[in-house]
């Protein structure tokens, strides 16, 4: 039977603004206050995956979140009407009140982990949220995420559902960013590479000092018993803790792995032979190529400040392996030589195509933090919510929808309107009618 990579992107919601709050992510921070443009950050996205979709890749889309999130702002303790909720705590709690405002969803790279069927015990596509406890604004996300995954793959014949980790730092689950897979053929059984930042029950091992190590050793542990991978199915790698300390947040802004080849920074893992020996005592015999940028050719700040592995590896329906990378990575002096000799070079990858995700860039994530990638045989495709599915008619559709709710200027004190929720409410309500998505927000469960 045939599978696919599909790569589900997030839209970019309404309420896309840089309010900075996601400290140890350089970009986010140093893009704080600026004045956002929802509709671009939105229509930017949707190109992106039209242009996927044209290269012949399965293309989905995944819904934003609901934001404002007033039911946040209640459990916290504001009062009164919604209008009055979100004045009160845009005024008494800015900090938290931005955070509930934030479109952070965007990034599905964070909104699960994912096990193909090939992996699995049970034959079954398997999905865990990500708890994203690190950060408030992200840490509200699970339980609407988990609603959104269920409406796009219903059928519990071919997938299955879990509850996000238990929502405490030793647990600390960033989802995808975290995680990579490599096989011959995407339907056969493949390795699992789980990147954690530190040990959350033994403090005595190497972590991060400056920034938080957002993954732990033991949520990738609990998630791969979850999905019940078959053995030698995971393997599990602790990142740098010097290169978190320098803004490297998640394993994809570091490395990028796909089918046999894993493209990574020169200081990317803790103990790199071991992580070498490791992926390549589970793969086999075949050929691995393990291609890593040295930090003479690609400083680390350069890798960081372009993207260079935040960028997406993929097989195109031709075979080839295609780099997805920001406009910034082209612009970028020594990445840019970088990557012309790596086409020049022996490798499985073929080319590099560069868009233009400035809007999302700007907030701390490049093409791989908006892409989920979920792999699917025939029968499991044919079951996917197919109102989901990139093709003319839905981005037509959604270019439409975006053009129609979407303001192109946004700043901090729109947020804080009933108009701009009543906006949001509106637009979300809409578009859960395009996907059929059915309720799967707090607003229309009331």
């Amino acid at each position: 039977m045939n599978s696919i990579e599909a790569n589900f992107d997030g839209l970019v919601g309404p309420s896309h603004n840089y309010a900075g709050l996601s400290y140890g992510n350089v970009a986010s921070k140093s893009n704080a206050n600026a004045v956002s443009n929802p509709k671009q950050a939105a229509l930017q996205g949707l190109q992106k995956m039209k242009a996927l979709s044209d290269m012949g890749m399965t293309q989905g889309v995944i819904a934003p979140q609901e934001r404002p999130d007033v039911y946040s702002l209640r459990k916290l303790g504001f009062t009164g009407s919604d209008q009055d909720v979100l004045i009160k705590a845009s005024k008494q709690a800015p900090a938290i009140f931005l955070a509930c405002c934030s479109a952070s969803s965007m990034w599905t790279a964070n909104a699960a982990t994912v096990s193909p069927s090939a992996d699995t015990a049970d034959s079954k596509v398997h999905f865990t949220p990500a708890n994203l406890t690190n950060k408030f604004h992200r840490a509200i996300e699970p339980t609407v995420t988990g609603n959104i995954l269920k409406a796009l793959f219903s059928d519990d014949e071919h997938f299955s559902h879990h509850q996000h980790l238990p929502e405490n730092d030793h647990f600390g689950d960033e989802g995808a960013a975290n995680h990579t897979r490599f096989c011959h053929n995407y339907g056969d059984h493949g390795v699992e590479l789980f990147v954690y930042g530190k040990h959350a029950f033994n403090d005595t091992l190497p972590a991060p000092k400056k920034f938080p190590a957002r993954q732990t050793l033991e949520a990738c542990e609990a998630v791969a018993r979850l999905h019940k991978l078959q053995e030698g199915s995971a393997v599990f790698a602790q990142q740098n803790p010097d290169v978190i300390d320098q803004g490297v947040f998640h394993n994809d802004v570091i490395a990028v792995g796909n089918k046999n080849v894993l493209f990574y920074h020169e200081q990317a893992f803790l103990d790199t032979s071991k992580t070498k020996q490791d992926i390549g005592r589970a793969f086999g015999a075949e050929p691995f190529h393990f291609i890593e940028v040295p930090t003479n050719l690609v400083g680390l700040q350069d890798a960081v400040k372009s993207y260079l592995f935040n960028t997406q590896l993929i097989n195109l329906p031709s075979g080839d392996m295609v780099i997805i990378a920001p406009m910034e990575c082209q612009e970028n002096k020594a990445v840019y030589s970088y990557l012309q000799q790596l086409l020049a070079s022996n490798t499985p990858i073929t080319n590099v195509h560069y868009f233009d995700v400035k809007q999302s860039m700007q907030n701390g994530g490049g093409p791989a933090c908006l892409r989920l990638r979920v792999v699917l045989n025939d029968l499991q495709l044919a079951a996917v919510n197919s109102n989901a599915l990139m093709n003319d008619t839905l981005f037509a559709t959604l270019n439409t929808w975006v053009n129609k709710h979407y303001r192109d200027r946004l700043t901090a004190s729109d947020l804080a309107s009933k108009e701009f929720l009543d906006e949001s409410r509106s637009a979300l309500d809409e578009l859960t009618q395009i996907m059929q998505l059915g309720s799967v927000y707090p607003f229309q469960q009331i």
